[in-house]
């Protein structure tokens, strides 16, 4: 579903105002036609959030069948498809090779075990042995561009036990699609004033604890 509402006439509210979004601290459940849809803003773009109308978006969660796997170096690339008329590249990422003097600890880390792949931002231990080709799974991860085309960097994922889970989801993901996603996201001109003055108060004391562990340091 392509969102309605034309770009300029979308409100995009400044960064402290997104922890009031019913979207950017969430896994939001979206289609794989919908990820491809989500767009890029250069004030954002550092903080690797992405938009769909002026939704902001870091977190996603898919549903759908592995009907492709690629090694690489660096990563494992796994092609999604969720029947929703595009594919998803979730790009799993490889830990990088211990330096050359440096001897692995075990033997078991160069097999195709859990520990060949990590999550993308806590670098947590990933077992991917069981996404391969055919292989219905639930997937949550964060996102980036890759030449103009948007991918997946996996966090997590699940199996999905039958048609029922599959069906759940699917009704999640269209009602919050339904109900959220089909509008742009609206604050009242308070609510934004109200949000800048938190974001200020906070700035303050991250700056004020800042200044007392420095005077801590000094007195040692």
């Amino acid at each position: 579903m392509a969102p309605a509402a034309k770009e300029e006439d979308l409100v995009f509210y400044p960064a402290f105002c997104f922890k009031a979004s019913p979207t950017h601290f969430t896994w939001v459940k979206l289609a794989g036609v919908d990820v491809h849809q989500l767009k890029r803003r250069k004030e954002f773009e550092a903080q690797g959030t992405f938009f769909y109308l002026n939704h902001p978006i870091r977190f996603v969660c898919l549903v759908g069948i592995i009907v492709a796997r690629t090694e690489a170096a660096r990563c494992t690339i796994l092609t999604l498809d969720d029947s929703s008329g595009a594919t998803v590249d979730v790009v799993v990422s490889k830990p990088p090779p211990p330096p050359p003097l440096q001897q692995p600890q075990t033997h078991n880390d160069t097999g195709t075990g859990g520990r060949t792949h990590q999550s993308a931002t806590s670098k947590t231990p990933l077992d991917i042995t069981a996404l391969l080709p055919g292989a219905m799974t639930k997937i949550k991860g964060t996102l980036s561009t890759y030449r103009s085309t948007t991918q997946i960097h996996l966090e997590r994922h699940f199996a999905v036990p039958d048609t029922n889970a599959e069906m759940r989801f699917l009704e999640q993901r269209v009602r919050f699609l339904v109900e959220v996603l089909a509008g742009p996201w609206v604050l009242a001109d308070v609510e934004v004033e109200a949000l800048r003055e938190d974001a200020d108060r906070e700035e303050v004391r991250v700056d004020e604890e800042r200044r007392g562990a420095e005077r801590r340091r000094r007195r040692r």
